[in-house]
């Protein structure tokens, strides 16, 4: 049974109409980088609960999530009407292996994702700590619209930081964007776009590949990896190529 703690909300961004940032002081145990809670608001008698992964590094005292109001959703409309001063409910304890120390040593590691699952990859990168052992590090963050692309400036302010090590690339789907690559990730794969745009090789030899968010994404891409690639699922007992999390 989780343990939960009551969080007080310090500061709430409004990226679009949908995706949102909350911000939430709260006596959480120490994290990992990568890993998600669950927030939880009593709502007609009933605690509602989802995970949402940790944004910001561990060592930050405000504990950051990264949202889309889904509006016929339980809680999520009642997580964007929040406002600074209020309260929300958090798991005490964080979960979930989407973290460094499962990933195997490489050349490049690939760091995928769609929508708000670009979340644990920030974690990651802010916290900055296990990189070392990779040369390169590829951020690859798609959405349907550059409006849609809210930590785009932190994502740049960390390929500042990392220089050479960390390049980033930006997808969307539904318009073309300067500097973003238009269309669907296992596309942008299949036809050797994503690899030309960053000036890296995506290979079995060489690169590990962490996906995370929509399902139909990581799925398709998963497929397409291991049918053209040469690439298999991760497992501790059998390593591989691609460490996945789906984001619902």
């Amino acid at each position: 049974m989780a343990e939960w703690v009551n969080g007080n909300v310090v500061d709430v961004t409004h990226w679009t109409e949908s995706l949102f940032s909350i911000k939430v002081h709260a006596p959480v145990t120490p994290f990992t980088a990568g890993q998600f809670a669950k927030l939880a608001l009593e709502i007609e008698g009933e605690r509602v609960q989802r995970a949402y992964s940790y944004v910001n590094a561990p060592a930050s005292p405000d504990l950051e999530f990264y949202l889309v109001n889904v509006p016929e959703g339980k809680l999520s409309p009642r997580l964007h009407a929040l406002q600074p001063g209020d309260s929300v409910m958090v798991t005490k304890e964080a979960a979930g292996f989407f973290v460094l120390d499962e990933i195997p040593e490489c050349q490049t590691l690939w760091m995928l994702a769609t929508g708000t699952a670009i979340g644990p990859y920030l974690s990651i990168l802010q916290q900055g700590e296990g990189l070392a052992r990779f040369d390169h590090i590829v951020l690859v963050h798609a959405a349907r619209y550059a409006a849609d692309l809210s930590y785009l400036p932190l994502m740049q302010q960390l390929a500042e930081r990392y220089h050479d090590k960390l390049r980033i690339q930006t997808v969307v789907s539904r318009e073309t964007a300067p500097g973003s690559l238009t269309g669907r990730v296992p596309a942008l794969i299949e036809s050797g776009q994503l690899e030309q745009a960053v000036g890296l090789p995506m290979t079995a030899e060489n690169s590990h590949i962490m996906l995370c968010g929509n399902p139909q994404m990581v799925r398709d891409t998963q497929q397409l990896l291991k049918d053209t690639r040469d690439m298999r699922k991760h497992l501790r007992r059998k390593p591989g190529h691609i460490t996945s999390e789906h984001y619902w």
